[in-house]
């Protein structure tokens, strides 16, 4: 288990896979924490391109040597991770108004969880505002070239993954 330094935030997301919108409010995060979780969540309702290893491989190889980062993965509720290695918010980016109000809600249902932990919104910069894991792997699977809103790394697994080079 990752126990989070006092003061830290938890980014969780599926990541599947990562995209340069998360990096993105990664690096904006961390002008507001010292110390960041960023945490690949095992959604039980949702099988996944990518195994959970592949997707910490790939965040291991684009901000895994960044100061005051620290990569883990967890299964179950976000607020409850974030309790159990006490980190005091929880970072959610977005995108649209969709991405709001399921946000909203969730965050509300989260304080009355556990108030003691902060969700804190952050808005995708305009050049990631349309982008999206699954858009990107429809993309691909239909031969296009996402190289410019994902990392190196993660658009070679891409190419893997739906046969295409």
């Amino acid at each position: 288990m990752t126990t989070a330094p006092k003061g830290a935030a938890l980014f969780p997301a599926s990541f599947d896979p990562v995209t340069n919108g998360h990096l993105d409010l990664v690096r904006r995060a961390q002008q507001v924490f010292p110390e960041l979780v960023v945490a690949v969540a095992q959604n039980r309702d949702k099988s996944g391109t990518f195994t959970i290893e592949e997707r910490l491989e790939m965040l291991e190889t684009v901000i895994g040597d960044v100061p005051g980062v620290t990569l883990t993965s967890f299964d179950g509720l976000v607020v409850d991770y974030a309790s159990e290695i006490g980190a005091r918010a929880v970072i959610r980016g977005l995108r649209a108004i969709a991405d709001f109000e399921y946000e909203f809600e969730m965050a509300l249902m989260n304080r009355h969880m556990k108030p003691e932990v902060e969700t804190l919104f952050l808005m995708t910069g305009q050049e990631y505002f349309y982008v999206s894991s699954s858009r990107l792997k429809e993309l691909v699977s239909f031969g296009a070239d996402v190289s410019e809103w994902v990392p190196p790394i993660v658009a070679e697994y891409l190419a893997k993954k739906f046969g295409r080079r």
